[in-house]
């Protein structure tokens, strides 16, 4: 049975919340790698979505989940308590990101998507890796990991929308700084977070011919390449997010076709958290 151990509020700000989740399920904290997913159920009633294995805690046989609380069902997870069960969990989905001796690594994670590139910053620090650090969001408030990924990195940097916190800005802007800079590139940018964000990232290093690798995040029904849902092209070829991905080169991806792909729902989920149901 999913159960929920831990649960904490990372940030909040005009009525968006960020919380974490650490729930027991044994498989996926043996099995999961950095980069990986599982699909989740809060209730029978509901529908699976797909989250980020954050951390794993293999002698408690718990896994750590960041959840930023927007649409029905996140929102629905965001009322659980510790004790409560989890209907359903899946995993661990998708494949593991390339862990290797690069040499010098450009993360940036933007919003929601700082969590997963946390447990792919220590794996690269592990593997002997150099990490400058790019981290964005709205504000201060719903800013995460922020110490966390300091403490693995070798040079670090903070955006905020507003100028709440670290420099105005985004995290692009650093990008291009650096690699402007006359400094050599970095052998590799891996960036995680808003489709624009992403997107703005892909095109920066294409003209400076930097290997990029992003995680998309695709809209998912069921996360095993049945449903076709989370299908993306890239390049000259369909691709599902959830059994090919869910990270791709990002000078491949139809940028165009994702964002168009992930607008589908948008009307259906704010009727459906109109109705107060959550």
């Amino acid at each position: 049975m999913t159960r929920i151990v831990e649960k904490s509020i990372l940030g909040q700000y005009q009525g968006a919340r960020i919380t974490r989740f650490v729930i027991t399920a044994e498989d996926v904290a043996l099995k999961a790698k950095p980069g990986q997913f599982i699909m989740l159920m809060v209730k029978e009633e509901g529908e699976r979505i797909p989250l980020t294995v954050v951390d794993t805690n293999k002698k408690d046989k718990t896994v750590t989940l960041i959840v930023q609380e927007l649409g029905f069902s996140t929102k629905l997870l965001g009322s659980m308590n510790v004790g409560d069960s989890l209907y359903a969990l899946v995993g661990p989905l998708g494949h593991a990101t390339p862990i290797q001796n690069f040499g010098e690594v450009v993360l940036i994670g933007g919003g929601v998507g700082i969590a997963e590139i946390y447990p792919v910053a220590k794996a690269l620090k592990e593997a002997g890796n150099r990490l400058i650090t790019i981290l964005g969001s709205r504000t201060k408030d719903l800013l995460i990991l922020e110490n966390e990924l300091k403490a693995v990195s070798d040079e670090f940097y903070v955006t905020t929308d507003d100028g709440s916190h670290g420099r105005k800005g985004f995290t692009v802007d650093v990008l291009k700084e650096i690699l402007e800079s006359g400094r050599p590139l970095p052998k590799i940018v891996y960036a995680v977070g808003p489709i624009p964000m992403m997107r703005r990232v892909a095109e920066t290093t294409k003209a400076a011919n930097v290997k990029t690798l992003v995680s998309l995040n695709a809209l998912m029904v069921d996360g095993t390449g049945m449903c076709g849902g989370c299908r993306v092209t890239i390049g000259s070829e369909s691709k599902f997010t959830c059994v090919d991905g869910p990270e791709f080169d990002a000078h491949d991806v139809n940028w165009a076709e994702l964002t168009k792909r992930n607008q589908v729902f948008v009307e259906q989920e704010k009727h459906i958290c109109h109705l107060g149901r959550v």
